[in-house]
């Protein structure tokens, strides 16, 4: 996905026509097998037009990240300073569920398309991890100058969307049934409870429990993890909270 931080275009009835054009023909055809050229044809305008909107023909498949994400920033930079940062994530991310219970039924199409087409799925790990770096950001600056500053803000973000996803491809698989708040809510609670504390976190040179949700239950244990080094944030506090008993 573009890196860029210009504005995302606005919806506009062409636009909407070549995302309805797009997915009708990925449908139909397949997405390997629909062109560009194709998209255009059927939505009635010129390749000018589509590009102006959409930089490739990955963009079509998720039109409305960037604007998601520009939401997510704005969020997050008008919160409280006095605002506990863990659940201010978690509300931020609830953001991204509001786009895809928007429309339920396109959310669905492009989940399974996405799982029919790596390259879809390369490109929608790219924009997962512009959601997690916004979110690290964010409280990489609430935990400036503790020890374990940066390393707590980039495990709670990776937390944060680990939780996320897994209640949002739930809600996926069952074709956009039930109640996705409901869903997404349950899972952000692991992390509140885990992460989440009354002020900004525990004080500078707390016991290392204190990292993963409060004072350790024998504060002079001490635990060593072995990890991958390319292992993903999230599945490194997956083996944390299991060293500590809270899987």
């Amino acid at each position: 996905m573009s890196s860029s931080s210009a504005a995302p275009p606005a919806k506009t009835p062409m636009r909407d026509a070549l995302v309805a054009a797009a997915f009708r023909l990925f449908l139909e055809r397949g997405y390997e097998q629909t062109t560009v050229d194709d998209i255009v044809a059927l939505a009635g305008v010129g390749r000018r037009s589509f590009f102006r909107y959409f930089p490739s023909k990955e963009d079509v498949v998720f039109p409305d990240h960037e604007g998601c994400l520009a939401d997510m920033t704005a969020f997050l930079a008008a919160g409280d300073p006095e605002c506990e940062p863990v659940r201010r994530v978690c509300d931020a991310a609830r953001l991204v569920l509001r786009m895809y219970a928007e429309n339920p039924t396109f959310s669905v199409q492009r989940y399974r398309l996405t799982k029919q087409v790596p390259g879809l799925r390369a490109y929608e790990l790219s924009v997962v991890w512009r959601y997690e770096r916004a979110l690290a950001d964010y409280l990489r600056g609430r935990y400036a100058g503790r020890p374990d500053g940066t390393l707590r803000a980039d495990v709670v973000a990776a937390a944060v969307v680990a939780a996320h996803n897994n209640a949002l491809r739930s809600w996926l698989r069952s074709d956009g049934r039930g109640d996705a708040d409901e869903t997404v809510d349950h899972a952000l609670g692991y992390v509140q409870s885990a992460f989440g504390t009354a002020a900004a976190g525990p004080a500078p040179g707390a016991a290392p429990a204190a990292l993963f949700g409060g004072p350790a239950e024998h504060p002079d244990d001490v635990v060593v993890l072995v990890s991958r080094r390319d292992a993903p944030l999230w599945r490194v506090v997956q083996e944390i909270e299991t060293a500590f008993g809270r899987a």
